[in-house]
């Protein structure tokens, strides 16, 4: 019996500039959404052009799914507009001189056969774009031009997405509103995705895995979860950033407070109320910096959500204040940022029981149209 297994991307590639170069090695699992993640000029939307063949004088060999794009040494550089890569840039680039509907209609006359068969009408729909249609292009918010920008990329059918920080030029109400639209995109047509980001809110929302660079190397690869959970890796997703995604279930709405409980590893969660159905998962981030902990459940206290768990691990950073403690609440791990003192003051050690005050909690779903912190 025959498997059908995923699309790979095999990238071994080299460029240098003047002040920069890149050395990239690394096979892509083409399911899913990607994040490459790292700081500001760690070569993320250079590897993103050489990708899309874009990026003169790299080196190298990309392959993908048995289609060799570029191998340097055999001479061989397949042309940007026979890769079937549909490309997102971080300001929109859409065609001024036409309105919403001929940008559309532009990239959909010239569509990849060999891609994902997104037709106009469903792209239109996914992305909320038919009162637009008519529009000029100067006439459109940030996030109406790359809504745009991202269904222009559709249409093109392509076998893979390139998004670069299309959310980096928007404020964070805009980016409430575009962020639902992307994270259905590959549910609804099925894409793989790379989507290069610095903002580990983006990429704990959107991403399946990570790869993270820096100057212009890989450092780390793997689950979003995992890789964000990775005290080793907070030089660069950031102390004040660090937390734990984990998933949990939809058990009951209560209409009167207008919460909704959801259930971690058999234990409740309170949040404000979403509009979502009983069983269904919702993605929770919760940051080690929005969790307290007790040696003994609390009573009278204005946090909702006590979590009770087992300290697998204290680490104590010796030249700051501070401490990073793990809690295992039966399955799923929460991280808590707390005082060096208060692990002395508390005897914190690796199988203590202990409870978790989690005070606030940023939730989201693939396809959920709000997110946003929620504190209880």
């Amino acid at each position: 019996m025959s498997v059908n297994l995923a699309p790979t991307l095999s990238v071994t590639t080299r460029i240098g500039f003047r002040n920069f170069s890149l050395d990239f090695s690394h096979v892509f699992r083409m399911t899913g959404v990607t994040a490459l993640f790292g700081p500001s000029g760690a070569g993320k939307s250079t590897l993103l052009r050489i990708l899309a063949g874009l990026e003169d004088g790299a080196a190298g060999r990309i392959e993908f799914d048995g289609e060799v794009w570029l191998d340097s040494e055999a001479g061989r550089s397949v042309p940007a507009h026979r890769r079937g890569v549909g490309y997102v840039f971080q300001d929109a680039r859409l065609f001024t001189h036409l309105d919403v509907r001929q940008n559309l209609l532009f990239a959909h006359r010239r569509a990849n056969d060999s891609g994902n068969g997104a037709e106009f009408t469903e792209v239109v729909e996914a992305l909320d774009l038919e009162p637009l249609l008519e529009r000029e292009t100067e006439r459109l918010s940030g996030g109406e031009r790359q809504r745009v920008a991202i269904g222009r990329a559709l249409l093109t059918r392509p076998r893979l997405l390139l998004l670069d920080e299309p959310l980096a030029a928007m404020d964070a109400a805009r980016k409430g509103e575009i962020l639902p639209y992307i994270e259905r995109l590959h549910g609804e047509f099925g894409i793989p995705a790379i989507y290069v980001s610095h903002s580990v809110d983006e990429v704990a929302r959107l991403a399946d895995r990570m790869v993270v660079m820096t100057a212009g190397r890989v450092v780390a690869s793997g689950a979003a979860v995992e890789i964000l959970e990775r005290p080793d890796l907070q030089d660069i997703t950031g102390h004040f950033e660090a937390g734990a995604i984990i998933d949990a279930t939809v058990i009951h709405h209560d209409c009167d407070f207008r919460l909704t409980r959801v259930e971690f590893c058999g234990q409740p969660i309170l949040m404000p109320m979403v509009d979502l159905p009983i069983g269904d998962v919702v993605r929770l981030r919760i940051r080690a910096r929005d969790v307290a902990l007790a040696t003994r459940r609390p009573e009278s206290v204005s946090v909702r959500n006590v979590i009770e768990g087992a300290l697998t691990k204290v680490i104590e950073e010796k030249d700051t204040a501070f401490a990073e403690a793990f809690v295992d609440a039966g399955g799923g791990l929460l991280r808590a940022r707390i005082s060096r003192k208060a692990v002395a003051d508390l005897g914190l050690k690796p199988g203590l029981r202990v409870f978790a005050l989690v005070k606030s909690v940023s939730f989201d779903r693939r396809a959920l149209s709000r997110k946003g912190p929620a504190t209880l």
